[in-house]
């Protein structure tokens, strides 16, 4: 009994090796093609084990740039959903508190409040802190920078055009005088509404990274991030330099008329607002200030 169980055995693995040896036959003369071939079939078969269970694989662009030279590459990672967050930053936070601590990404709040977050997942620029992960876990999830910015390493890009160009605009209240009473300026509830969709902004570049008119011409045109955020200034009651913002804009064709109203930025933006109808809306005035057209009050 004892012999014909060996016997058993020792045919199974004989035929599996003859079946390695003929799905690879062409490589029998290549003992380094070989073994790699027989590596990528191991690991294709752990994946697809993998993947019958509640693990969901994240596939994340990786580049270092202490390795100038090495090409950036797609590497998988696999994450058990019953023991992870609901959302893309909870799977990056557990790969590299538990797989990878050299992964790099950005992140804060954790709450959409930040922008530190901001990313590629699946082809749409969104914060990972708000990107619930997709349970289908028969396709992998891609997670990759925002494109067509200068990677500094993995997940992180160069924000510093980004935030030289919002800093252009000057993003605080300017005044002529004090507030009457000395301590705020006040303004109606109605002049308070015409805000709403402007001031919640969070800075993320989701909107700018998904213009194609940015991705030309970064340094030129100030991209819809920059602009939705000029608007907001210049539809404020409070600012009195209305005028002189929409003037600095407008003064180079290249910072505001540069955009071709893709809209990309309003379908990318993870907080719902529309920068292409702020910049639309800038473009009108200036229009019709140069018309010397005197608008009815609202």
């Amino acid at each position: 009994m004892l012999k014909n169980w060996f016997r058993h055995g020792y045919n199974k693995v004989a035929k599996t090796r003859l079946a390695e040896k003929e799905k690879f036959g062409v490589l029998q003369a290549h003992p380094a093609a070989q073994r790699h071939a027989e590596e990528a079939m191991e690991a294709h078969a752990e994946k697809q084990t993998k993947l019958k269970s509640n693990q969901k694989e994240f596939k994340i662009y990786r580049w270092n740039p202490q390795y100038p030279n090495h090409k950036p590459f797609l590497q998988s990672f696999f994450v058990d959903l019953s023991k992870c967050g609901p959302m893309v930053l909870d799977a990056l936070q557990k790969i590299k508190a538990e797989e990878d601590s050299s992964l790099s990404y950005r992140r804060s709040c954790r709450e959409g409040i930040c922008g530190s977050c901001g990313m590629n997942i699946d082809g749409a620029n969104t914060v990972a802190c708000l990107k619930p992960i997709d349970a289908d876990t028969s396709k992998p999830t891609i997670v990759t920078p925002l494109p067509h910015m200068f990677v500094i390493k993995d997940l992180v890009v160069d924000l510093t055009n980004f935030y030289q160009q919002y800093k252009s605009i000057e993003p605080w209240l300017k005044t002529r005088r004090s507030p009457e009473d000395g301590r705020e300026f006040r303004q109606s509830q109605a002049e308070r509404k015409k805000l709403d969709g402007l001031y919640e902004c969070i800075l993320c570049a989701c909107c700018s990274a998904s213009c194609p008119p940015y991705w030309w011409n970064p340094e030129e045109f100030l991209g819809p991030a920059a602009l939705l955020h000029a608007y907001r200034w210049i539809s404020d009651s409070r600012d009195e330099f209305e005028k002189e913002r929409l003037q600095a804009i407008v003064e180079d064709d290249t910072k505001l008329y540069r955009c071709r109203t893709v809209k990309n930025c309003t379908a990318n933006c993870p907080k719902s607002l529309d920068p292409s109808s702020a910049i639309h809306h800038m473009k009108a005035m200036h229009l019709i200030s140069k018309s010397n057209i005197k608008l009815p009050n609202n």
